[in-house]
């Protein structure tokens, strides 16, 4: 099984090092010197680390083969590739690698349909689920406990509680405000 670890960003000095956004919760395993990543677009790798240090709070890599900034340019936005065992799940009960929510069914406590997940962004706050809506426009929901309820892996689905707001379309919002207004006369 493939999951994706990072992402290269920009190009950090004239030695070859790239900013990366790391999207692993073990990246002194999956991004250590001697690792070897599939890469996407797959003509960019596979890339081997060559070296790996924290500056600025930011990861910092050299890759094999990479020795200026011009090389490292154009590996931005690069999606870095680890292979994992796939029998080998998150050691916290309420951890999820990427795959396992991508395409997830999303609905309300009370059985609202809201989309499908289609993508994970991994920010530094929190991370967002990007779903995608039955008419085909996306919403973005935190992915943080008091919005997303459950996430029940057999069912295929995450329950979510939306605050006011989060989910409902303009139009639902102003006809409620409007409803609201109306009672106050």
């Amino acid at each position: 099984m493939q999951l994706v670890v990072a992402r290269v960003g920009r190009a950090h000095g004239i030695k070859g090092e790239v900013t990366v956004e790391v999207r692993t919760d073990e990246p002194e395993l999956r991004l250590a010197p001697g690792a070897v990543l599939a890469t996407d677009p797959a003509a960019a790798g596979p890339l081997t680390i060559e070296t790996g240090r924290v500056h600025s709070g930011r990861l910092l890599l050299r890759f094999e083969g990479v020795s200026d900034r011009n090389g490292a340019e154009a590996l931005r936005n690069t999606l870095l590739i680890a292979e994992v065992d796939p029998e080998q799940l998150p050691e916290e009960e309420d951890e999820y690698y990427d795959h396992q929510l991508i395409d997830l069914d999303v609905v309300t406590e009370d059985g609202t349909e809201v989309g499908r997940i289609t993508e994970i962004s991994h920010l530094p706050s929190q991370d967002l689920f990007i779903v995608e809506r039955p008419d085909g426009t996306e919403v973005m929901i935190p992915f943080v406990s008091e919005i997303v309820v459950e996430i029940d892996l057999e069912e295929q689905r995450a329950v979510v509680a939306p605050p006011p707001g989060l989910i409902d379309d303009r139009a639902e919002i102003a006809s409620s405000r409007d409803d609201a207004a109306g009672d106050e006369s």
